[in-house]
Parts: C-alpha cells; sequence; structure tokens
C-alpha cells in the first residue's frame, strides 16, 4: 500500500470517527454508530469456527452482518472492518465475506489490508494513541509498558490484547522484542484477569453470543408467510427473536389453507414475488 493511499484511508477513518461518540480515547458503542449511518446491521451467534461477518450492497440498503460467537473486541475488530469496505470499496463490488483469514492472515489482498488498516486508524487513531501514552503513562519513555497498561488501552479503546500489541509497534511504540515479551505476560496473566484487576470492561474478552435483528427483517418475513414462501415454524424462529408470538402479530396475517405442496417447489414459485431474504 502506497503513502498516498494509506494516507487516503486515514482521511476517510478520521471522517467516520467523527460523527460517532467518543469516551475519553475510544468510540462508545461502534455498532450503534453502524446504525446511525443507515446500515442494516445483523448480529447473530453462528459459531466460533463459521464467518466473522459480511457486507453487502441490497438495492438501495447496506448490510452488515456480524457473528456474535466471537470475542466482543475481536466482534467490534470486524465491524470496523466491514465499515471500511463499504467507505472504501463498496461502489465497485457488491460484497465482501470475511473470515479468520481474510481479517488476521498474513497472505490477504490489497482490499482487505486495506480495511484492515482503515479498522486501525479508525478504532485507534494515532493522535488519540499519542494522547493516551502522555496523558496516562508518564513513566512510559522510562519505564517502557507493562501488560497492564495494554489491558488499560484495550478498554479505553475497545479493542483487543493483540490489537493494541499490533498498533503499537506499526506506530513505532514498541519493538518487536517487546511485543514479545508482552504476548508472553499476556498468555501468563490471561487477558480477563488484567481487565479485572484495572477495572477495565471485561465484556470485551467474552463473546456477546448477541441476537440483534434490524425490525425491517420481520417485516420481510411476515410478507414472505403471508405468501406462502415460507412455512410457519420459520415465521415462528424469526418471531422468538424480537420476544413475540403467533398471536400478537394476528391481525396481519394471512390464514393459509392446506397445502401439500413441496417446500422447495413452494419457494421457487414464489421467490419472485417475495421482497425480502428468507430467514
Amino acid at each position: 500500500m502506497v503513502d498516498d493511499r494509506r494516507r487516503e484511508i486515514r482521511r476517510k477513518a478520521d471522517s467516520f470517527r467523527e460523527k460517532c461518540k467518543i469516551s475519553r480515547y475510544g468510540i462508545i458503542n461502534l455498532f450503534k454508530e453502524c446504525k446511525r449511518c443507515g446500515y442494516k446491521l445483523f448480529r447473530y451467534p453462528l459459531g466460533d469456527t463459521a464467518d466473522l461477518g459480511f457486507t453487502l450492497k441490497r438495492d438501495d440498503d447496506i448490510i452488515v452482518f456480524i457473528n456474535t460467537s466471537i470475542r466482543l473486541s475481536r466482534e467490534i475488530f470486524t465491524l470496523a472492518h466491514e465499515i471500511g469496505h463499504i467507505v472504501l470499496h463498496l461502489d465497485k463490488e457488491s460484497a465482501f465475506i470475511d473470515n479468520h483469514n481474510t481479517i488476521s492472515g498474513r497472505d490477504v489482498d490489497e482490499k482487505e489490508r486495506e480495511a484492515n488498516y482503515f479498522a486501525a486508524c479508525l478504532l485507534m487513531p494515532s493522535d488519540e494513541v499519542e494522547r493516551f501514552i502522555d496523558l496516562e503513562l508518564p513513566c512510559f519513555d522510562k519505564t517502557g509498558l507493562s501488560s497492564m497498561d495494554i489491558a488499560r488501552m484495550m478498554s479505553e479503546f475497545n479493542v483487543s490484547y493483540d490489537m493494541v500489541l499490533n498498533r503499537l509497534e506499526y506506530l513505532g511504540k514498541i519493538n518487536s522484542n517487546q511485543k514479545l515479551c508482552l504476548d508472553t505476560e499476556k498468555t501468563e496473566k490471561r487477558v480477563g484477569n488484567l481487565l479485572r484487576s484495572i477495572g477495565g470492561n471485561a465484556k470485551l474478552n467474552a463473546a456477546g453470543n448477541e441476537i440483534d435483528i434490524p425490525y425491517e427483517y420481520l417485516e420481510y418475513v411476515i410478507y414472505n408467510y403471508n405468501h406462502n414462501a415460507i412455512p410457519k415454524e420459520n415465521l415462528e424462529k424469526v418471531l422468538g427473536y424480537f420476544c413475540l408470538n403467533i398471536e400478537d402479530i394476528s391481525d396481519r396475517l394471512v390464514v393459509h389453507t392446506e397445502i401439500n405442496d413441496n417446500l422447495d417447489d413452494l419457494i421457487g414459485r414464489h421467490q419472485k414475488r417475495a421482497r425480502g431474504p428468507l430467514p
């Protein structure tokens, strides 16, 4: 990635960050900021071996899906990565699917590197890292950093321990040997223990397993059910995500007559008339 492109990405990350609500150093809630931008955000636990997330453009909507089976800090970085794709690449491509290799792997293509760089600049901009070190770590030049210092930065910026190390190394605040020592400390002391010892946000180190689905999705599902595109069981499952049951929306449902059609044939027959995605 050439310097001019890095500069352009930093400008775009700064521009997005200016719209966000910030605590002392970090973005308070990137999930809310994503929704405030008008993106349709889906959060759902797919399992820790599934894809981390994806972004796609569908008609006039930009849809972002995040797997909540991963640690919250990783989930936040994945969302920042997907926002990077939206800001940098979605005008030329319609979809990006990201897994552990595309986000964390070394042999990734240029667009994935750019999205990672955008995410790092969005979550831990260099000037805020400098300000944290200046104001919160007055002995940094003499004593360097401890694992507890890294945990404090992790909690302030709402990122993972590993991301703090990677960002500090990239910014020239630590060298590879210091990074290795701090990583060893993490293994010995465990991140959860470090966060608790500083009164930090221990949730960052645990999977949230959140289910958060845009309300419009319920409208799509009701429409598809009323047009015989999905069975009642699927409707009931989606209603459960919204803490609703059939009785709560009975006035909006079409009463279906008994049918013996094969479900695959039924979906194929009505798919063109259904407006939304099947659950």
